[in-house]
């Protein structure tokens, strides 16, 4: 797996460790039951700790803990599955989060320009044409965007109001 944050892949700092999985030193994301489970020890802990949720979960359970969080991660099990877009919006819009909100699972190169204007801002591929067309230098994205976003939303275009160029 290689997490694509900064335009670079990077080396990552966290363990994602499973429900019932020994907590190992430093740096954590845990899935959201074990979070809701085991909350004072992990925010206890003198450690960054972050929360994985899956699409169906619901952000209502760590709203007031959003500012104590270090990362979000947000799954995409497959590629029809975008609720995570609605999510990371969400987080960053609405509950003004400013943490770093990750993508897991199904991410792919010709997504990633939409995911990061969504408000991810690390990416976590498992794709090898995904990871090869990275390494080879290419960037996803394009010049124009069809849908404002609250995250440098550019101005609209005078002829044609909902296309923006892109930031």
């Amino acid at each position: 797996m290689a997490l694509w944050k900064n335009e670079a892949f990077v080396a990552d700092a966290y363990q994602a460790v499973a429900g019932d999985e020994a907590l190992p030193e430093g740096a954590v994301i845990v899935p959201l039951a074990r979070y809701l489970t085991d909350r004072e020890a992990l925010l206890g802990r003198n450690a960054p700790v972050g929360v994985a949720l899956a699409p169906a979960d619901k952000l209502d359970a760590i709203i007031a803990d959003l500012p104590r969080l270090a990362i979000i991660s947000l799954a995409f099990p497959k590629f029809s599955d975008g609720r995570a877009f609605s999510t990371a919006r969400l987080l960053r819009e609405r509950h003004g989060y400013r943490g770093e909100i990750r993508a897991t699972g199904d991410v792919l190169f010709d997504r990633i320009d939409h995911m990061a204007r969504c408000g991810f801002d690390a990416f976590s591929i498992v794709n090898e044409p995904t990871i090869a067309a990275l390494t080879a230098g290419k960037r996803p994205g394009g010049p124009l965007a069809y849908q404002p976003t609250g995250q440098n939303a550019p101005e609209a275009d005078a002829v044609k109001p909902w296309r923006r160029a892109a930031p």
